[in-house]
């Protein structure tokens, strides 16, 4: 039998995965009817509340995640790598969506005062000095999962090779015989996108090609964005042969814009994306990607965060994880 998750309860009871980790760690603002539901399919998936610590802490049994998105298959990654070491460990999650909003965050970490929890691991756009240092007040371990910006060289976090993704992705699409690439970036201000739009600028430059400004468009990391942005490509008097986007959810929008514009991917229009999501393969045609290793991030920080709280000395206060091209059907030679 697969192992259960949150994420699995939380989809049955069609609730978030917050409101599963509030039932879950004993908190009242829960709904009876929705307290009942999801303490029922606990029982029935005979789900396994984790055991106490193996060794005694002044603090709680639990850790944090606070993400800013869990309604992606992108943050459901990353959950589902830090819960698996949590249960290992014996080790109650508590997970917290702020949904890029300082009013959820500052919530958060006003919570602290009433709870004691041994760490967190932040999945957030920014965590400005100010929080830093209230977190540092409080003697609260934290590792940061790519942020807006790199954090502090002794904050511990985790990371991919964005600039290699966003290479390989462009080298790719110019050995295909494309000189006309267009890159849909994320929100500028991300430290990811620029990582992955220096990587794009870079392939280009070595081949010998130049970055048009108009062939560079940076939009939010989800369907819509992806869409205004090659909306606009398309209508260029002379448009891109091959986009390539800043996530799989862009990608989407990609493809919905071309259909618009009656454009066959990858015979008129090649596309590559970034994540290599679950849904990806079964996208017509599948998609090609640069595979981030999310769940293996999630992996990383919580096994990360467990040396820091258990007092162990850390090789590297920065880990970057591989990425890597995965070749499928939206990518192809450009038309004659």
């Amino acid at each position: 039998m697969a192992r259960c998750t949150l994420a699995t309860i939380a989809r049955e009871a069609n609730v978030s995965v917050p409101t599963v980790s509030k039932v879950l760690n004993g908190h009242s603002d829960v709904a009876a009817h929705t307290r009942a539901a999801i303490e029922r399919l606990l029982t029935e998936h005979g789900y396994q509340r984790p055991r106490s610590p193996r060794r005694s802490n002044r603090r709680g049994e639990f850790i944090d995640l606070v993400i800013n998105d869990l309604d992606s298959n992108w943050g459901l990654a990353i959950l589902t790598g830090v819960e698996q070491v949590a249960e290992e460990a014996g080790l109650t999650l508590a997970v917290s969506a702020v949904h890029n909003r300082a009013s959820l965050t500052r919530r958060w970490m006003q919570s602290l005062l009433s709870r004691a929890s041994q760490g967190a691991i932040l999945v957030l756009s920014d965590l400005d000095e100010d929080q830093r240092a209230e977190l540092a007040r409080r003697t609260l371990p934290f590792v940061v999962v790519d942020g807006v910006s790199a954090p502090p060289p002794e904050v511990p976090s985790v990371g991919t090779t964005n600039f290699a993704g966003g290479y390989a992705a462009t080298e790719h699409l110019i050995s295909l015989g494309h000189t006309r690439i267009a890159a849909i970036g994320g929100p500028e201000s991300l430290l990811c996108t620029r990582a992955r739009v220096a990587g794009y600028r870079s392939a280009l430059e070595a081949a010998g090609l130049g970055a048009h400004r108009d062939l560079v468009r940076y939009a939010p990391f989800h369907h819509d964005g992806g869409l205004e942005a090659a909306r606009r490509m398309f209508a260029l008097p002379d448009p891109p042969t091959a986009i390539f986007a800043g996530s799989d959810q862009q990608a989407t929008g990609v493809y919905s814009a071309a259909r618009e514009r009656g454009l066959r991917i990858p015979e008129q229009c090649s596309v590559v994306g970034f994540d290599d999501l679950s849904f990806t393969p079964w996208m017509a045609p599948a998609l090609t990607t640069v595979r981030q290793p999310l769940r293996e991030m999630g992996v990383s920080a919580a096994r990360m965060l467990l040396r820091v709280i258990n007092g162990e000395r850390l090789d590297s206060h920065r880990i970057e994880l591989a990425t890597t091209l995965v070749v499928r059907e939206s990518s192809g030679p450009r038309a004659a």
